[in-house]
């Protein structure tokens, strides 16, 4: 007796998308920043070969004109292009704010691991931080700014000490409750090393918060080089820089807005598209957030 068997496959079924496709479309915000970004990078990179000109170029008999084909976001009140100094001064930019987030997150997480698990380094580690925390980010870095020569390493320097207690206590509030977790016991029961717990077992469970993190750190440390270069505090006034175009534009912004409205679009959007990126990988990253969406 034959008898009929069912069949494997249902005529209509779609295959599932995959895990990573599925939770790039619950997160379109991440997608939205991170695309932005790529394309910023690109233009960056590339800005010689995207139309862009020597950003230095004087050309005064062209001073002050407004958007047209052969300047498409007009020149400053040296005859200068300002979509070569606008593109060129994305580098500066973006070079700040990921060095910024870079070395604030790695030094911060060193520092918090050893605060958070040895406890009589704790108290005086985070004096030190509440000191720092105490005063605010961008007069601390003016202050810095100050006693150096203007320079974008300077800048990375200024911006990068601020940050540096925040990330600083976030490391200390994970190790606080990862060390009294089963597994960390475990393996200090069977006789592994401080170094061996907390590099093994502690900071590979710090990493997802630290990405997060490290995305509002690089955001805000674009928006304050802005501010630091707008005052005359930042990178010298010989590199473009968006601070710096719109600080030499102030002067002439009721006869040459678009001077200040290029440069500021392209800082909001770029600061957007952090931000963007950083929910993203929140939602992305955090297990309760992704089990409710």
């Amino acid at each position: 007796m034959v008898t009929a068997t069912a069949p494997t496959h249902v005529v209509g079924d779609q295959p599932r998308p995959a895990p990573l496709l599925r939770k790039l479309r619950r997160n379109p915000t991440l997608v939205g920043g991170a695309c932005f970004l790529l394309v910023m990078l690109v233009a960056a990179l590339g800005a010689p070969w995207f139309g862009a000109i020597d950003p230095e170029e004087l050309n005064p008999i062209d001073r002050l004109r407004g958007p047209s084909l052969s300047h498409w976001f007009g020149t400053d009140m040296l005859g200068r292009d300002l979509y070569s100094r606008t593109v060129y001064g994305s580098r500066i930019s973006l070079l700040v704010g990921l060095c910024v987030a870079a070395l604030s997150l790695t030094v911060g997480l060193a520092i918090g691991l050893l605060s958070g698990y040895l406890r009589h380094v704790d108290t005086v580690v985070m004096r030190i931080m509440d000191g720092l925390m105490a005063i605010p980010a961008i007069l601390l870095a003016i202050a810095l700014m100050a006693l150096m020569n203007a320079s974008a390493q300077n800048v990375i320097i200024a911006l990068t000490i601020p940050e540096i207690p925040r990330v600083v206590r976030l490391v200390r509030a994970l190790v606080l409750s990862l060390r009294e977790q089963a597994f960390v016991e475990a393996s200090r029961a069977v006789g592994a090393g401080m170094w061996r717990v907390l590099l093994r077992h502690i900071t590979p469970n710090t990493i997802a918060p630290l990405i997060v993190q490290g995305t509002y750190i690089c955001a805000s440390a674009v928006i304050f080089e802005a501010y630091l270069s707008f005052l005359g505090a930042g990178t010298p006034p010989n590199i473009p820089s968006w601070g710096n175009i719109m600080a030499e534009g102030r002067t002439y912004v009721q006869i040459a807005f678009w001077i200040i409205l290029f440069p500021g679009l392209f800082l909001a959007l770029t600061v957007l598209a952090i931000n963007l990126l950083g929910d993203g990988l929140r939602d992305t990253l955090d297990p309760k957030l992704a089990r409710r969406m």
